[in-house]
């Protein structure tokens, strides 16, 4: 299925020449794209204050990697009936000079407009193994990696580089996507993906079902894990039937196909019990840990290796 993001202006209120109005129009589609996308928007005077903050924003995120801003926070990821860490997923966050902590739902969007992402995905890959690689041998790293990323011709390159200089063993290593990798170049992000998966790397498939061919994606990547959206969580813990049969079937399937699946989400001692007793393999909230430090991922480690002594 096809969506389209429209913005809008009309003469003579937002503009007297053409060239004003397709500037305004233009500020009103990009408004229409940070919200998600599928929508229209009416350009309105406020766009033009919003997009100075766009671009003193984009200049910044420019110059994070090279003044040091960005850094990475770890959540675990534990098995659903042990409740053992078995693997931390990585995630970015940025603390600018100019602009304070910017949160990533505000920075990453705009990373992946202006192609930003392919070199700040390079840096998070390679410091996520870098991390990684001094943990338990049986703990994984999860990177999430956007469409953006799997178009470049040298992503596969840039895998085995990461790998090849931490030393991470490929098996401890799984790529993050979403369906939206398929609804550009799909075949160029499939080949890419399916190399990684040669290196013995895995591949999850990220919000699954929050999207419109969830299950025909499946058929066409050979993925390791599907993690089950929080949205799906949030509402089986309210006894929603949808969302309750969502997740039985998520979980019935993944086990037909030989995937493991992974429950985001999971905020209360209620909806671990809830979500362990639906069959998921592995569980991802607040409940387990917020993202945290790398200092305070080690800790993680150091702790239970002193319960276990």
């Amino acid at each position: 299925m096809l969506g389209a993001s429209v913005g809008s202006a009309q003469a003579p209120k937002d503009g007297k020449t053409v060239e004003e109005l397709m500037r305004n129009a233009d500020l009103a589609l990009y408004r229409a794209k940070d919200e998600g996308g599928g929508s229209h928007c009416q350009y309105e005077p406020s766009l033009h204050a919003s997009a100075e903050e766009r671009r003193k924003l984009e200049f910044a995120l420019r110059r994070a990697l090279e003044r040091e801003e960005l850094f990475l926070n770890y959540q675990p990821v534990v098995d659903a009936n042990s409740e053992e860490v078995v693997g931390f997923e990585a995630l970015v966050r940025w603390n600018s000079g100019e602009h304070g902590f910017v949160s990533p739902a505000k920075f990453i969007p705009l990373a992946e407009d202006t192609r930003l992402i392919v070199p700040i995905g390079e840096w998070v890959l390679e410091q996520a193994c870098r991390e990684a690689a001094n943990w338990p041998a049986h703990v994984k790293i999860n990177v999430n990696v956007s469409a953006e990323q799997l178009v470049e011709p040298d992503f596969p390159k840039m895998v085995v580089r990461a790998l090849a200089v931490t030393g991470l063993d490929p098996a401890r290593l799984e790529l993050e996507v979403t369906e939206s990798i398929f609804l550009r170049d799909a075949d160029v992000a499939r080949h890419a993906l399916e190399q990684c998966m040669a290196l013995g790397c895995s591949i999850a498939l990220d919000d699954f079902g929050t999207g419109y061919s969830s299950l025909g994606y499946l058929r066409k990547l050979q993925f390791t894990t599907i993690k089950v959206d929080r949205s799906f969580v949030q509402g089986a813990s309210e006894q929603d039937p949808e969302s309750l049969a969502i997740i039985r079937a998520v979980v019935a399937m993944a086990q037909s196909l030989d995937l493991t699946t992974t429950a985001e989400g999971v905020e209360t001692e209620e909806q671990a019990a809830m979500i362990r007793t639906m069959g998921c393999d592995k569980i991802q909230g607040y409940y387990f840990g917020r993202p945290m430090s790398a200092s305070d991922a080690q800790a993680v480690f150091l702790r239970a290796q002193r319960l276990a002594s």
